[in-house]
């Protein structure tokens, strides 16, 4: 069965896998995880990451070059939409005007959950200011239709939260936002392990971003094949279609005619 294809904004995309480049031990590492995860879309702190604020220091680009991966600045860190906005406009003047971001506004620093309100506030400005904007948000099936209304190319929610490697929590709630949406629906913060990863594909969601479930693994770089590995394996159950749920069966696996003997 052919898949369809995995398109954010403009541009079609093979891997639907997103990977983050923080909390890696050294660049040699990042770079290592990515390759390993076949990502082609690379989430990059602004507020964290060297893509060139600081001349001294080493920088993401020299590792992870954009001719090989799309970057997808993002505003982490960010508790208001004014400095969300500006931290990617700094983004699209650093990486030549880079139009594909990721927005994030957080409203509290204890559980890093979003700020809708801002969120809403910040994505209607990013796109009449001509950005792609793809953006993180809670589960709530109405606003990530409003969302995907303003103009968002992909709406991001949550699995459960930043960090927290607890998996998808609420599927039901998934569900419906990708019942609704015509835009991807990529599931972005609480995966844990590669079957976390697989659940949400087989759930229907178009894709999956992560970073820590790599980054805080005892090894990340084989976290990062098996994450490759659970995407595929969910979007391949997916597009297959999963048997009826039953509390038993009278139909045996084995046929009980034409039996030998």
């Amino acid at each position: 069965m052919q898949d369809a294809p995995f398109q954010i904004a403009d541009r079609v995309y093979g891997s639907r896998l997103l990977v983050g480049t923080g909390k890696y031990k050294d660049f040699t590492e990042t770079r290592a995880a990515i390759d390993a995860s076949g990502a082609e879309i690379v989430t990059v702190a602004i507020r964290r990451v060297n893509i060139g604020q600081d001349a001294q220091a080493p920088s993401l680009l020299d590792y992870l070059p954009p001719s090989q991966f799309t970057y997808l600045p993002n505003t982490a860190g960010c508790y208001s939409a004014d400095d969300a906005v500006r931290t990617l406009r700094l983004a699209r003047e650093l990486l030549d005007g880079h139009k594909l971001v990721k927005l994030e506004v957080l409203g509290d620093a204890h559980s890093l959950y979003p700020n809708v309100v801002e969120t809403l506030r910040a994505a209607e400005t990013l796109v009449k200011d001509g950005f792609d904007v793809m953006v993180y948000t809670s589960d709530d099936p109405i606003i990530a239709k409003q969302l995907e209304e303003i103009g968002c190319c992909a709406v991001m929610p949550l699995a459960s939260l930043i960090g927290s490697g607890m998996g998808i929590l609420n599927p039901w709630n998934l569900k419906l936002i990708i019942e609704q949406a015509r835009v991807p629906v990529i599931v972005d913060a609480g995966v844990g392990t590669a079957s976390d990863a697989a659940i949400a594909m087989e759930l229907g969601c178009d894709g999956v971003l992560m970073n820590t479930a790599i980054a805080a693994a005892q090894h990340p770089v084989l976290m990062a094949s098996a994450m490759r590995k659970g995407v595929e394996a969910g979007r391949e159950a997916f597009l297959a279609g999963r048997m009826p749920r039953k509390l038993y069966s009278a139909s045996p696996s084995s046929p009980t005619t034409g039996m030998i003997g």
